[in-house]
């Protein structure tokens, strides 16, 4: 009978520091109607490899949906409101995504988050994120949303500073990390992603990093 209504009692919720929870399974139950909106999108604003100011490719594919989109080159680091590979506006952010990040916010403890923005990252096996900080966004009052789908990875949440310790957390298909408040700039990245088939997603693991980066 417990399992029966399980359903009631939420995603179980992990605390990875003050401000900062990874809510598992949270996205489980919309994940192939999440997949096929980031297959829409891509037919749009084609994934692909951006070069970071000081020339580095990254490993990890990324696009954009949302009213700004967030990319890297030559210039820096910002947000745009228009796909500098088509000049056209960004796809619009799906309904399910704009939802399930104002619901895994407020699991969180962080009530009234809209977000404008969603960075949607591919990753291939042997592909990575090294330790960074979110700070291009106009304000630092929001708090981050991140949903895993596909392959799993090890996601790493350090501290304010780059050499402080890093905790090692393992996030699968359906886990929604969100970071905010004295987490807000705390340094993350992802591990090298392991070779592997996932059934949805197949050699694959997306990313969707949820944000408000507008005013």
């Amino acid at each position: 009978m417990q399992s029966q209504f399980s359903f009631m009692l939420g995603p179980r919720r992990e605390e990875v520091a003050e401000g900062a929870v990874v809510l598992r399974g949270l996205a489980a139950a919309t994940a192939n109607e999440l997949l096929a909106c980031i297959d829409a999108i891509a037919a749009a604003a084609p994934f692909r490899q951006m070069v970071t100011p000081g020339g580095h490719r990254m490993s990890v594919a990324m696009t954009n949906c949302g009213a700004l989109g967030w990319i890297t080159d030559e210039r820096g680091y910002r947000y745009v409101d228009r796909d500098p590979l088509s000049a056209r506006t960004w796809p619009a952010m799906p309904a399910s995504f704009a939802q399930l990040a104002t619901n895994a916010a407020a699991a969180a403890g962080y009530a009234g988050f809209a977000a404008d923005a969603c960075l949607v990252n591919r990753y291939e096996p042997g592909s990575r994120m090294t330790l960074h900080q979110d700070k291009n966004e106009r304000s630092a009052a929001w708090p981050i949303v991140s949903v895993s789908l596909g392959l799993p990875a090890v996601f790493l949440f350090g501290g304010l500073e780059r050499s402080d310790r890093v905790r090692r957390v393992e996030v699968v298909h359906g886990d929604v990390v969100v970071w905010g408040g004295p987490s807000r700039f705390r340094f993350h990245g992802v591990l090298p992603v392991k070779d592997g088939v996932h059934p949805q997603a197949g050699r694959h693991r997306f990313n969707l990093t949820m944000r408000h980066a507008g005013g």
